[in-house]
């Protein structure tokens, strides 16, 4: 997405700084926000479908198609990175805190980078290799916690889910030239279908879950569909149309800490030490790729 003439370098207007700190808190409480849905027994893949479903609803209508020989392969990338990555993610979430999650999510960031340079061929560089060493070793930390001994299903879900979004990234750049926002309707639209179908085979007890499915439910699915899948990517793709990615991308850095804030202020979760300690290696990690210079290969930021 290119940048206006005469902006690169130029510091952010006040009103777009609030913009871009407004996006990691519009996705960092959508994973509370889905925490609290889940933990009132709402099966999560049915939270997404119905997530996917509004988010296709509205946007769909404010983009124009993909291009018809791209919608095959769009389809078979949302199956990877929207149906898989979000039945694993969000399965993931139900047997995790929300502060725990929104940390191993990062890891997403340096799975990219791993993945572009095996299958792009991205210079890697030894600041960035430097970089997914720390966040990986962060996440082990989390892992050695005696909590996960005997379990780490719910925790390595969400390893899982961070590893198919970002294969699904390297597909998304052999698509050429297809609009952000147009990719996020459109996903969605493909999306919703898959994650019927996927709760379906999955989960059970969903007619129950939405005859009984209270406000807290329902005020999740608009939350996820409307403000942080559809407004969320209507900020940040607005702010990529303004400035450069390597002016944006660091704010996403505030994710972790806006859905561990949220989680104990919201739902009472505690940050252990192992988390704390786990958490600012997996930062300071993703922190070292992000802002490592080099050729900025932007990808599709998930709002998980």
């Amino acid at each position: 997405m290119g940048v206006a003439p005469g902006r690169r370098g130029a510091l952010m207007p006040l009103v777009d700084l609030l913009l871009a700190l407004s996006v990691p808190v519009m996705w960092g409480l959508g994973l509370t926000v889905a925490k609290a849905a889940i933990s009132a027994d709402f099966p999560p893949i049915l939270l997404m479908a119905l997530r996917f479903a509004l988010a296709g609803a509205v946007l769909v209508w404010f983009v124009r198609p993909p291009p018809a020989r791209l919608m095959g392969r769009i389809f078979l990338i949302t199956v990877l990175g929207a149906t898989i990555q979000y039945s694993l993610t969000f399965t993931g979430l139900a047997g995790l805190d929300a502060s725990t999650a929104g940390i191993v999510i990062q890891l997403e960031v340096p799975f990219a980078a791993a993945l572009a340079a095996l299958l792009l061929k991205d210079r890697l560089g030894w600041r960035r290799t430097l970089g997914m060493a720390v966040a990986f070793a962060g996440v082990a930390v989390i892992a050695g916690e005696p909590r996960f001994q005997g379990d780490l299903a719910p925790l390595l879900m969400v390893v899982g889910g961070a590893f198919t979004w970002s294969l699904a990234q390297v597909a998304i750049k052999t698509l050429g030239r297809v609009g952000g926002f147009t990719l996020v309707a459109w996903t969605a639209v493909f999306a919703a279908p898959q994650l019927f179908v996927a709760s379906w085979l999955f989960e059970d007890g969903q007619v129950a879950a939405i005859t009984h499915a209270g406000t807290l439910v329902w005020s999740a699915v608009v939350y996820l569909g409307v403000i942080m899948t559809g407004l969320g990517y209507a900020v940040w793709y607005h702010l990529l149309g303004r400035h450069r990615v390597n002016q944006v991308m660091p704010f996403l850095l505030l994710l972790p800490l806006v859905t561990a804030v949220s989680g104990v202020l919201l739902l009472g979760e505690r940050l252990s030490v192992a988390t704390l300690a786990g958490g600012a290696l997996v930062i300071a990690g993703v922190a070292v790729i992000v802002l490592t210079r080099g050729p900025t290969r932007a990808p599709l930021p998930a709002p998980d």
